[in-house]
């Protein structure tokens, strides 16, 4: 194997490696939502876009014939299906909309995986040459750095509720 099809080898298993590890965040989320019957402090509108924006990169997958951009985003669009599902099966009438200075409902890791898989799908676009997977993919990055300085800037607190063990 030559070295540019090592280097886009290695390249495509890291893309799939970080977007399936984004996709994989949800699972906490699915939890809590299973655990406490409700959607409290789950957002709804990630799992929306990122279901979107996984039927739309399945299709251009299965235009281009690219087994990696077609085999993430089916497992993602399951995945970001069966989370809406869930979200929908526990959630209330009545929304509650808090304006806080905090970031305790935004997820942490999904913040790195995010810029972790914007990443590697930007370098994998240009690798490739193809503009239509670098360009949609620049905002990830870009909003991966916001929220990270939003978590800078307003720093999670710890649950009040929750007390250490005494020994």
């Amino acid at each position: 194997m030559e070295a540019g099809g090592l280097a886009d080898s290695l390249l495509s298993g890291a893309c799939v490696l970080f977007t399936l590890g984004m996709f994989s965040t949800g699972l906490s989320d699915l939890k809590h939502m299973r655990m406490t019957r409700s959607v409290d402090s789950v957002q709804f509108l990630p799992f929306l876009t990122t279901d979107v924006n996984n039927l739309s990169w399945l299709s251009y997958g299965a235009l281009k014939g690219n087994w990696t951009l077609i085999v993430v985003n089916a497992v993602g669009a399951v995945l970001q299906t069966l989370y809406i599902l869930v979200y929908l099966h526990y959630c209330h009438r009545k929304a509650k909309v808090l304006r806080t200075k905090s970031t305790q409902r935004l997820s942490f890791s999904l913040t790195i995986a995010t810029l972790l898989t914007s990443a590697s799908w930007t370098f994998y676009g240009f690798r490739l040459k193809d503009p239509y997977i670098v360009v949609p993919n620049l905002p990830g990055i870009f909003t991966s750095f916001i929220r990270f300085w939003l978590f800078w800037k307003y720093p999670q607190e710890q649950d009040r509720n929750y007390q250490l063990l005494q020994t």
